[in-house]
């Protein structure tokens, strides 16, 4: 792992690959870190002879947390949207994409290829359409597109990602009780939950870095993205949306959303994936980013 300074902060980075190949930068989701795209994932995809560059998110894993900002007040953060107004927030998804930029910009990476995961998927998408000269192509992965019209989570899916866990420090049993519910929730049923390798995953980041407020601060960044459809709409690099039938937190619904903005958009639906990347799949999405970048007429499992 490295770290270097971009946008003003501090970026925990590392990469897989040949530094001189055509780079695919991937990007993290919600209140998870870069190690959430594992090393077999990484090593896979750099064996297609790309450079591959992960890196945590603001506010997670072993980057700059904004730590002096409080926790969102979610309450009063739902009543000044519904309201019409902007709320006061440290940070947007918009400030979270210059980072991707200025670390790119201090890894003297001119042009990649975007890979985002579900809150990484939408930053892949404003990399795409506000940066557009920086992307080559755009994969966005279980994101959607800020559509307030399209349908939520079911209460019970998001009263387990809103819910406390224990403090490990404290109680690690107990925070992985609560963190391997979830995970289990919104995994698909196509794939066998892989309960010891999740909770390996989530000793891991604990180990790294454990702050729930920079997770709360991510939602505060994700709830003032607004609709960003008219901005996807110009959008003219090559576009792979990846989506499965099973997902319960950002629902299918959401993925087909996100490609029809996109002009010319490939959509990709894998049955039984749900809000995750089993390992079964590594070779699959492995084999559609490059089919994308190879420009092929369509996903390879379509």
């Amino acid at each position: 792992m490295n770290i270097i300074n971009a946008n003003g902060i501090d970026l925990a980075w590392d990469d897989f690959g040949d530094a001189d190949a055509e780079t695919v930068l991937l990007i993290s989701g919600l209140g998870t870190q870069m190690i959430r795209w594992t090393d077999r994932f990484c090593e896979g995809l750099a064996a297609q002879g790309f450079r591959v560059i992960r890196f945590d998110n603001r506010d997670a894993g072993c980057s700059t947390h904004f730590s002096t900002s409080p926790a969102p007040d979610f309450g009063a953060l739902a009543a000044a949207l519904m309201a019409g107004r902007r709320p006061d927030v440290p940070y947007t998804l918009y400030d979270m994409a210059a980072d991707g930029i200025g670390l790119l910009d201090a890894l003297g990476a001119e042009k990649v290829h975007v890979v985002g995961r579900s809150m990484g998927g939408m930053i892949a998408q404003i990399l795409a359409s506000e940066h557009a000269g920086r992307v080559l192509s755009l994969t966005s992965i279980m994101s959607s597109t800020g559509n307030p019209a399209l349908p939520q989570a079911a209460p019970d899916v998001m009263a387990m990602m809103m819910r406390p866990a224990p403090d490990p420090a404290i109680d690690p049993e107990g925070f992985l009780e609560v963190r391997l519910a979830f995970a289990r929730k919104i995994a698909g049923t196509g794939f066998p939950f892989d309960a010891k390798g999740q909770r390996a995953l989530l000793l891991e980041e604990v180990k790294r870095s454990y702050d729930p407020s920079g997770a709360a601060r991510q939602i505060a960044a994700m709830a003032v993205a607004g609709d960003r459809r008219a901005r996807l709409a110009s959008i003219t690099v090559p576009t792979l949306v990846i989506h499965g039938t099973d997902d319960p937190l950002i629902l299918p619904t959401c993925g087909r959303d996100t490609a029809s903005s996109i002009p010319d958009a490939l959509y990709l639906q894998i049955d039984g994936m749900g809000h995750d990347l089993p390992p079964e799949l590594d070779g699959r999405v492995i084999a559609e980013i490059c089919n994308l970048v190879n420009g092929q007429s369509g996903p390879v499992g379509s």
